[in-house]
């Protein structure tokens, strides 16, 4: 009698044993899966920080939120060689004159690559309206918000935001004798349309 209950204590131990190392190596399988993904997540963090810079497909979005609102004080010298100006009617045109004080230009970040462009002395936005014509808007609307690109050849390019001719983009230009064309005959290959930011101090 006595002999059988030591056997049957000692495997009834080792069945208990078995129980438990059985539990703790579900415990830890169950666990890594977590761990690893915790890790792969951390590890890709650093490029999906903002949300609005996921899901697109080919390309690397970045998002420059810090910029809205950046205010820069410029002039827009053409490769036709002009300084584009708005006047005190809201006219927009090219002038040879470095000192116009109508080609004083205020450039605003309003959103990610969107600008707001604004003669200081005129007090008249940039504009192009749906039928491609550039002009001088007392008010700031929907008008005159530009696509602000830097081109191959260094030059900035400025398309209507919201307006598109046949779906391609209206830019901002000054033909060879200082007038505005018309957007919807404009190309981003047209250097007409190609302006130099120059800061002022």
């Amino acid at each position: 009698m006595c002999k059988w209950k030591v056997t049957k204590g000692a495997s009834a131990w080792f069945r208990l044993s078995c129980l438990s190392l059985l539990l703790l190596l579900l415990l830890l399988c169950s666990a890594l899966p977590v761990t690893c993904h915790d890790t792969h997540r951390a590890v890709r963090a650093p490029r999906g920080t903002n949300s609005s810079s996921s899901a697109v497909v080919g390309r690397h979005v970045r998002s420059y939120n810090h910029l809205t609102g950046d205010v820069r004080k410029r002039k827009l010298f053409s490769y036709q060689k002009f300084f584009l100006r708005i006047d005190k009617n809201g006219k927009v045109n090219g002038t040879k004159s470095k000192d116009d004080p109508y080609s004083t230009l205020e450039i605003k970040s309003v959103d990610v690559g969107i600008v707001a462009i604004k003669g200081i002395q005129s007090n008249y936005y940039l504009a192009i309206n749906k039928k491609g014509v550039v002009y001088g808007a007392k008010d700031f609307g929907i008008d005159c918000k530009l696509i602000e690109r830097i081109e191959e050849n260094r030059y900035n390019t400025y398309a209507s935001a919201e307006w598109r001719n046949r779906k391609k983009p209206m830019f901002v230009g000054l033909m060879a004798n200082g007038k505005p064309m018309r957007a919807k005959k404009t190309r981003r290959k047209n250097t007409a349309t190609h302006f130099l930011p120059i800061p002022i101090v």
